[in-house]
């Protein structure tokens, strides 16, 4: 029963969230996906109601693996194989010492917690769960009593609007969103078509890197590989158009011979074997091997998990993930060095159409994109990410199209993104210039991805970084990110004044002052407050001979010295004063120039233009 929004159960109130209510509205989005065929079929329950005795975690950790139910959620279940690994990520994540179903305190709800855009957001949820009968309709531990992963999704599809927004994604985003670190997406594939082979500078393709093991050595242990595939590949006959599994760990291994084999061992989300290739069961590759470490190879196989090596890894899978290994203090650890990066700086930004949003390098309006200055104060490795927010669009049109396809996902919410680098002496800095010469470096392509990382060794200075989407005029928002193992700044490029008319009878005359809003002196807000008066005040004079002032153009901006995610609404008005009001100091303060937060009210002397920014200028001809 229910009494004023709360669940009643032995007496005891039980919490019932209502902004994510147990019904089709916590379930659907569109009903483009499977799932919408059990409409009207599933039911809620508490663990209490499924089992006798529900815990988070079994005793057994091999059996807290997530095991996929009729949710195409694959690609989230491979990055929550993270959280095992690492118990100061799982502490993060689901925060330890919460009440469970056997504590006389616990009220029915869980708290989770998720990185987004920049920021650890915290999500609350009651703990009633889908089902079909008395049965988890979607993913669950391996053990039947073990309910960490069921509840972890369930708080992961609130923040997303439902669970069947979870259908398709990226295993690179859950893992950023799980860990508050970077993954990126290497290829396994050959690129087959000499398109794919081009080295343009800009494109909307994405030209992965290619992956090499031996690369990774000095991180093996400590870094999280999952593996997708995007066709069905020729052994693994019971994939579907896209699948992501987990490389629990790889090693080599001495044959015979006297040769080596990489073997990996794999963990899929299924539950199940869906390969017979020379590694499973009694396959030809043991034989090659010594006996005694093919047994303690195949005594480490859980239920779902099989062996491949190398060839056949490479030859089976499209491309695979790798997230960066989080040190306990929260420090980036490189995959390319191993160095741990201690170093980090972040800073939002947003492409606005007819205003900072350039499109690529092929535009001549690319020099309108977001600017940023980041400053290296001693040789060291670093990493740049630029990170978009995923628009939610429609996904109705799709409904036809094969499901769980990543580059469904990706083109349906993500603009094409590229990140461009240049070294730059800042004190002869030149845009115009400085664009027209080689690049220091990039992500080369323009990529529907979420975040796309630039990777770099570099020397002491100031390097210009250019964030772009593939498209002139696209909007969304953004978020740079540096992770350094040597001291950076990062800051804000500010806009250069604005370029003049283009006049042929005369030249423009330039007026530049400065001033300051101070709290408590000149900060006087808007005139709705009578402390408009104590606002930056500056006089000046069109023409002093009233017959000169036919054909005067005035131009006046007013800038602002401020990060783009952290303006302050500004505007400024003008008075006309005659020439005896100037020497009353009370007349001067309420008549000529002031300059406030507020919003823009124009009195225009000939032709007048706000331009957000930092200092007042005055443009005359």
């Amino acid at each position: 029963m229910k009494e004023d929004g709360r669940a009643v159960c032995g007496g005891e109130a039980l919490f019932v969230d209502l902004d994510f209510p147990t019904d089709d509205r916590a379930l659907f989005a569109d009903g483009s996906t499977p799932i919408a065929r059990l409409r009207g079929e599933i039911t809620w329950r508490r663990p209490q109601e499924i089992c006798q005795s529900p815990v988070l975690f079994p005793e057994n950790i091999s059996l807290g693996y997530a095991k996929q139910g009729l949710l195409g959620d694959c690609w989230f279940l491979c990055a929550c194989t993270v959280l095992l690994k690492n118990k100061h990520l799982l502490n993060k994540v689901i925060p330890p010492d919460q009440p469970q179903w056997s504590d006389s305190r616990f009220r029915g709800s869980f708290q989770f917690c998720f990185w987004q855009q920049g920021h650890w957001t915290n999500v609350t949820i009651d703990d009633c769960l889908p089902c079909i009968n008395s049965t988890l309709c979607f993913s669950r531990c391996h053990s039947p009593t073990a309910f960490w992963v069921a509840l972890l999704e369930k708080a992961y599809a609130k923040l997303h609007g439902s669970y069947e927004k979870l259908w398709a994604g990226q295993v690179s985003e859950a893992l950023v969103d799980l860990t508050g670190g970077l993954a990126e997406r290497w290829s396994l594939g050959v690129f087959g078509s000499e398109e794919e082979q081009k080295t343009e500078l800009d494109s909307d393709q994405v030209r992965r890197r290619r992956l090499d093991l031996n690369l990774l050595n000095s991180v093996k242990d400590d870094c999280t590989l999952s593996c997708s595939t995007h066709s069905s590949p020729g052994g693994a006959s019971e994939l579907g158009q896209y699948h992501a599994l987990n490389v629990m760990e790889w090693l080599g291994v001495s044959t015979v011979s006297g040769g080596e084999v990489r073997l990996l061992r794999i963990r899929n989300p299924w539950g199940r074997c869906f390969w017979g290739g020379d590694w499973t069961g009694s396959g030809a590759g043991w034989s090659s091997i010594d006996p005694v470490c093919a047994m303690d190879l195949k005594a480490r196989i859980a239920e779902g998990e099989f062996w491949f090596d190398e060839t056949e890894f490479m030859s089976q899978f499209d491309d695979v993930t790798i997230g960066y290994p989080i040190s306990e203090d929260g420090h980036l650890k490189s995959i390319y060095t191993g160095n741990v990066l201690t170093h980090r700086h972040q800073l939002s930004g947003r492409w606005i159409k007819s205003h900072s949003a350039g499109g690529s390098r092929n535009n001549s309006s690319y020099g309108n994109n977001p600017k940023f200055w980041l400053k290296v104060f001693e040789k060291g490795e670093v990493l740049v990410s630029l990170l978009q927010h995923r628009k939610w669009r429609s996904t109705e049109k799709h409904a036809q199209m094969p499901l769980e396809d990543s580059n469904i996902t990706k083109h349906q919410h993500y603009q094409a993104i590229a990140l461009h680098m240049w070294k730059v002496e800042k004190k002869r800095f030149n845009l115009s210039r400085m664009l027209n010469k080689p690049l220091y470096a990039s992500t080369h392509c323009h990529a529907y991805e979420r975040e796309v990382i630039l990777h770099k060794e570099l020397e002491p200075g100031y390097y210009l970084l250019i964030p772009s989407t593939y498209q002139q005029g696209a909007e969304a928002r953004f978020l740079i990110r540096v992770f350094s193992s040597s001291p950076t700044s990062l800051s804000v490029l500010k806009s250069p004044a604005p370029s003049l008319p283009l006049t042929t009878d005369g030249e423009w005359e330039t007026s530049y002052f400065r001033g300051a809003w101070v709290e408590g002196s000149t900060a006087g807000g808007s005139r709705n407050f009578l402390s408009h008066w104590q606002n930056p005040c500056f006089p000046f004079s069109v023409c002093d001979d009233p017959a000169g002032t036919s054909g005067v153009n005035v131009r006046i901006t007013l800038h602002q010295n401020r990060p783009e995610n952290d303006l302050h609404p500004i505007g400024f008005h003008i008075y006309k004063v005659s020439q005896t009001q100037r020497g009353n100091s009370m007349n001067l303060m309420r008549h000529f120039i002031h300059v406030c937060p507020s919003c823009l009210i124009l009195i225009c002397v000939r032709f007048v233009k706000l331009i957000w920014g930092a200092d007042m200028r005055i443009y005359g001809q």
